[in-house]
């Protein structure tokens, strides 16, 4: 009998670590600097490139198939938000603002793909730092740290503005359209993807949302999530705007990407254990919030919201 119970034991005592582990090592949103932190650390472990690639975001997936590359799908979403949002109407040496570029892979992709004139920013040292290394030194990029709340640069000095998930790190979303539309020319492009929540106040969470949406804020340094409507709205009133502001929820196209970046640490597992016995522990400590992620996003709980409107 002892013997039938000893393998759930120590089930159970190592997810009872992990979970320790989980909460002790909260990321909670303080301030910007807890944010570039949390990138800095997420930069030097190298894990989270080593599994999603150079794109630190969702993959797009044509009507939700799910039989393609994680990372192929992560380069068919630069694509197809370029589509959708009216960039590929834009001629060669057009001056791009990516805002929250991560480590550059999509500036990398607008650039050679496209033509653009690529300025990418990120409040993390540590990504500026690796996007300048993974870039070709053909291609017309660069990468400056700066806080998207306080851009150091001239009015409509961009004929398009690019940011994929970002926003949700930002405490002040109105600043944040502020600045990236006073950038933008008149006329020129912004094409925005983010995480929002559904309406919570037309459909107020359930004890159980909130605290799903409590972890999901503290896990990956979120101060606040707000409805799509909430962030169009924000986006339609500014002086900046043209006024026309289109957007979507596009659930659909990304939600398989949760899964596959669990599925991705069995596909390349050699990425893992190749950077030490930390990673394993560190790559495991993460999967109860992409499972959270999952469920909230099938759920719709939170909203995969894409955006556009012109300067």
């Amino acid at each position: 009998m002892f013997e039938l119970i000893l393998p759930f034991f120590f089930l159970f005592i190592f997810l009872l670590a992990i979970t320790i582990i989980w909460r002790i090592n909260a990321r909670k949103y303080i301030s910007s600097g807890t944010v570039a932190s949390a990138y800095d650390a997420w930069t030097q472990d190298k894990l989270l490139e080593r599994l999603w690639g150079e794109h630190i975001h969702l993959g797009f997936y044509p009507s939700g198939k799910k039989n393609i590359d994680f990372r192929e799908a992560k380069v068919q979403f630069v694509h197809e938000l370029v589509k959708w949002s009216g960039l590929d109407k834009l001629p060669k040496g057009s001056r791009i603002l990516d805002v929250g570029c991560g480590i550059g892979g999509s500036s990398r992709i607008l650039s050679k793909y496209y033509g653009f004139n690529v300025t990418g920013i990120t409040i993390s040292p540590g990504q500026v730092k690796r996007a300048r290394e993974l870039t070709p030194s053909g291609l017309n990029c660069n990468f400056q740290v700066m806080d998207a709340l306080d851009l150091k640069f001239e009015d409509g000095s961009f004929d398009a503005v690019w940011s994929v998930e970002a926003g949700a790190h930002m405490n002040d979303k109105s600043k944040f359209a502020d600045e990236m539309l006073r950038t933008l020319r008149p006329g020129g492009y912004l094409a925005l993807a983010d995480w929002n929540c559904r309406d919570l106040k037309a459909y107020p969470p359930s004890f159980f949302e909130k605290l799903v949406l409590k972890q999901l804020l503290e896990q990956w340094v979120h101060p606040y999530f707000i409805s799509i409507n909430e962030f169009g709205n924000i986006l339609k009133i500014n002086k900046n705007s043209a006024g026309k502001v289109i957007s979507d929820n596009w659930n659909v196209y990304t939600n398989p990407s949760w899964r596959d970046s669990i599925i991705e640490g069995t596909r390349r597992p050699f990425s893992i254990l190749s950077l030490g016995p930390l990673a394993i522990i560190k790559s495991i400590r993460e999967i109860p919030t992409i499972l959270l992620m999952n469920w909230a996003f099938s759920k719709g709980l939170m909203e995969f919201g894409v955006y556009k409107c012109r300067g």
